[in-house]
């Protein structure tokens, strides 16, 4: 194992750099920096998704079968690239692929918008640079989660991640609503200039972080990026708490998937609610979300991380479980599907910031990206199967049948949680050390580390 000063995961982005970081978190002017130019870019990000489907649709007037393309081609990067990323973001400087990736969505975003306004816009050009502006936010991010690793103290991990997921929540509950909302107001193509201006804010913010980054030393031929990615996924498996973290992601993305294709049937044909009930039902999830994320910064501190993330998961997945039970839009009906979405969405957010936090802890700083960009790719590759598989179970076996099923589904993760070293963590974040020694080849792409 190398020494501590080579490997540390968090303490190294404060110790390594020019000055301390305070002890404040929001006394840091470089953590601040960060957090506004997070914010702002999930912001454009959010808002993108809605305002590019709608530029298609009242620009182009794209059928159905096109917008069905053009949202398969935004998210592609995420399957296509997220492993390649996370070997990448661990070479470079995180401050530097988020201010580049900002600079080159706003200028996509730049793109389409002035296409559209002289008429030269078609799908095929909307289709490159929707793909473009889908790329380049995984690299965004993959850097942002690895930055906070370099920036702030390992005391501060819990409290950074959720500043930044209550920002990352926020944004999802009120981008698309921005989105639609700016082009609704502006048309179309000033809709997507204006989200170029978000983009254009966190390039601001980012690129004015001044503490420098601890970055591994740079060898003479450095290992091809097969290799690396080879090392992440190594590193992953290899590694108890990061596998376990893996698995239970995996098994909540194929079954959360499974469990909306049925639900998203199942509220109107079943439960006969209108359009504007089943989207108030989904956006319940967001403001439990945002109470989450400010939860998440103390409950572990308090009763530890294993019991946080082991009551949070099986509440918030195991809610689902007496949806099947309701019956017609009775006066009960609604208010019920509210305190399923919200407390869906306060348990997952607890989950997520918690198990953000613990895997940036045992990670070495040189592995940050990679590990990420492995968790990602394993839970969200998924997605897709678990969506077919929703949808075969409810032809087969009817709407409320299938979702009972795909619901109890979702406790898959928390036994995984419970079988495995997650269910054992306490108050204090564990360490690289907690985990297995890196191999010779992950010491060797980690270095030393270049203060």
């Amino acid at each position: 194992m190398p020494s501590t000063s080579s490997t540390s995961s968090a303490s190294s982005g404060a110790s390594g750099s020019a000055r301390p970081a305070p002890s404040s978190l929001w006394r840091d002017a470089d953590f601040r920096r960060l957090w506004w130019g997070q914010t702002a870019s999930q912001v454009g990000e959010h808002a993108t998704l809605v305002i590019l489907p709608l530029l298609a649709v009242l620009t182009l007037d794209a059928s159905a079968g096109r917008l069905g393309v053009l949202r398969a081609v935004g998210q592609a990067p995420i399957l296509l690239l997220s492993l390649f990323v996370g070997a990448w973001v661990d070479r470079w400087r995180t401050r530097t692929t988020m201010v580049l990736a900002d600079a080159g969505r706003a200028l996509a975003l730049g793109a389409v918008a002035l296409a559209a306004l002289v008429g030269g816009l078609g799908m095929p050009s909307l289709l490159a640079l929707t793909f473009t502006v889908g790329a380049l936010s995984v690299f965004f991010d993959v850097a942002y989660q690895a930055s906070l690793v370099r920036l702030v103290e390992r005391d501060q991990l819990v409290r950074g991640n959720s500043a930044l997921e209550g920002s990352r929540s926020a944004a999802q509950i009120g981008g698309p609503a921005l989105g639609g909302a700016l082009v609704s107001l502006l048309s179309a193509p000033l809709a997507a200039a204006s989200g170029a201006l978000f983009f254009a804010l966190s390039f601001l913010s980012i690129r004015r972080i001044r503490r420098a980054e601890s970055m591994p030393a740079r060898q003479e031929k450095p290992p091809r990026v097969w290799r690396q990615i080879h090392e992440g996924l190594r590193f992953v498996v290899g590694d108890t708490v990061l596998r376990a973290v893996c698995l239970a992601s995996a098994a909540f993305q194929f079954s959360f998937a499974a469990m909306m294709t049925v639900y998203l049937l199942f509220l109107p044909r079943e439960l006969h609610l209108s359009g504007t009930v089943v989207g108030l039902a989904l956006a319940a999830a967001g403001p439990g979300a945002l109470v989450g994320s400010m939860l998440a910064a103390r409950l572990p501190g308090r009763f530890g991380h294993g019991t946080v993330v082991m009551c949070a998961a099986a509440l918030g997945d195991g809610v689902f479980l007496c949806v099947p039970a309701l019956d017609g839009s009775s006066a009960v009906t609604v208010p019920v599907l509210l305190a399923v979405g919200f407390v869906f969405g306060l348990g997952g957010q607890l989950v997520n910031v918690t198990l953000m936090a613990v895997r940036q802890a045992v990670t070495p700083d040189g592995m940050q990206g990679r590990a990420a960009a492995t968790i990602t790719c394993a839970g969200m590759g998924l997605t897709p199967i678990g969506s077919l598989a929703g949808g075969f179970l409810a032809g087969e076996w009817g709407l409320r049948t299938g979702l009972l099923v795909t619901a109890a589904g979702m406790m898959l993760s928390p036994v995984v949680m419970a079988l495995s070293p997650l269910a054992r963590l306490r108050r204090q974040l564990p360490t690289p050390h907690d985990g297995l020694p890196i191999s010779s080849v992950e010491a060797e792409t980690c270095g030393r580390l270049d203060r």
